[in-house]
């Protein structure tokens, strides 16, 4: 059919994303819980990203919903054929923009109508029986369970399938982005009630006793070799993950019973006069440059500020190598790998400030570079004002356009 008339509907069968679409977003309307709260991230993964094994444990949790995906798939295909779409070639993934890609001139229409209808469609169809049932976060650990079982490997959502009472975040050093990553989501537990200990370690001393590992996506492979019956979760950034929400909603449900406040709040052993961050170690209005001068400029602060040896600064170019230290809301807290603790002196923070921005590369500019040295618990309290005082987007502007350097100091150190 591509040789004769140009394209071919056929090609167009598997990758119509349209019943996938309408089961999540009728989760998303109608479901509770973790599988209303986590369609919408499947809904990008499935559609935006052509990934369609995403859709496939909120079909399991609820079989009956093969009807819907039945029901949208043949709608679609009727709409293809009766408006003649078709595709040049095969759209690999089955994302909306491969389709597209592959659609031939003038045929744009009939593909994206076929492509709503089938979404709309398996939408009614699956929220009809979506709401007669229960659709508990039981079901869908239980579904996604399944469907490791069944396809050998993890699925996308986060995945806890037992009492939880120590969470350690882990990082290279356990310095500076796991403590920002153990603060945000000790307050989040801390606002639901929860009994549970939060720490963070350096990735090679994670505690025997961790129930929930949570590291960056390129180190959870080496967590897994250091804490091997601990469960783990993967993130890409430690301080917007939207994982954490996930987590939250989990371990309340598995943690229900479990309402005395006990977790173990690191950020509050501090000493009573700050030495950790200085004014003058604040620097605004900084010319932008490439990342491993800012990184420089950070080291050298630190080394000028009594905090730590020179070469601490090799090691802060050595860990931005290993995994970036930018963790998200044009923030970047580079430091030392964890074999670099042996050159700081005490624990310090220096805060720099781009308002042109630092490329950190993937298309993230951080704006306010922070240089951490950790040893102990001194710095912790700082790092966890960062993380609360970054959670608002007008916030982190006044940060960011501020000529004032006390302003910055005070939302560090004596929020």
């Amino acid at each position: 059919q591509a040789k004769e008339i140009g394209s071919s509907v056929f090609f167009l069968l598997e990758a119509n994303p349209g019943p996938g679409l309408g089961i999540l977003c009728a989760y998303y309307v109608f479901g509770k819980g973790m599988s209303k709260n986590s369609a919408p991230g499947a809904i990008i993964i499935h559609f935006l990203g052509g990934i369609h094994e995403i859709y496939f444990p909120y079909v399991l949790m609820n079989p009956v919903l093969i009807l819907a995906v039945i029901a949208g798939g043949a709608s679609g295909v009727l709409t293809f054929t009766l408006l003649g779409a078709g595709l040049v070639a095969a759209a690999s993934p089955g994302s909306i923009f491969a389709i597209m890609l592959m659609t031939p001139k003038g045929g744009l229409i009939p593909v994206l109508a076929g492509i709503v209808v089938a979404a709309v469609v398996s939408f009614l169809v699956a929220g009809f029986f979506i709401k007669r049932g229960k659709g508990n976060d039981e079901e869908l650990e239980e579904a996604k369970a399944k469907m490791v079982d069944l396809k050998g490997k993890e699925s996308s959502v986060v995945k806890i399938t037992k009492d939880i009472k120590k969470i350690v975040f882990a990082c290279d050093a356990g310095m500076g982005s796991s403590a920002m990553g153990a603060s945000k989501l000790r307050s989040k537990l801390n606002k639901v009630g929860l009994n549970i200990t939060v720490v963070n370690n350096a990735i090679n001393e994670i505690p025997a006793d961790a129930d929930l590992v949570i590291s960056h996506e390129s180190l959870t492979s080496r967590a897994k070799t250091n804490a091997p019956t601990a469960e783990h979760v993967s993130i890409t950034d430690f301080l917007t993950s939207p994982e954490y929400d996930k987590i939250v909603e989990r371990l309340s449900s598995l943690n229900s019973g479990n309402k005395e406040v006990v977790a173990e709040d690191k950020s509050k052993m501090v000493e009573t006069e700050n030495t950790v961050l200085r004014k003058e170690n604040i620097k605004l209005n900084i010319k932008s440059t490439d990342k491993y001068e800012a990184i420089k400029m950070a080291g050298k602060l630190l080394v000028e500020g009594g905090y730590v040896e020179e070469p601490y600064i090799d090691a802060m170019l050595q860990r931005e190598e290993i995994v970036t230290t930018y963790i998200g809301n044009n923030l970047a807290i580079p430091h030392g790998i964890g074999e670099a603790k042996k050159y700081i002196k005490k624990s310090g923070v220096v805060v720099l400030q781009y308002p042109e921005g630092v490329s950190f590369g993937d298309g993230n500019i951080a704006n306010l570079v922070i240089g951490i040295a950790g040893i102990g618990d001194e710095h912790l309290v700082i790092l966890s004002n960062i993380a609360t005082a970054l959670e608002d987007e007008s916030d982190v502007k006044k940060l960011i356009e501020t000529n004032d350097a006390d302003l910055i100091y005070k939302t560090f150190v004596n929020m």
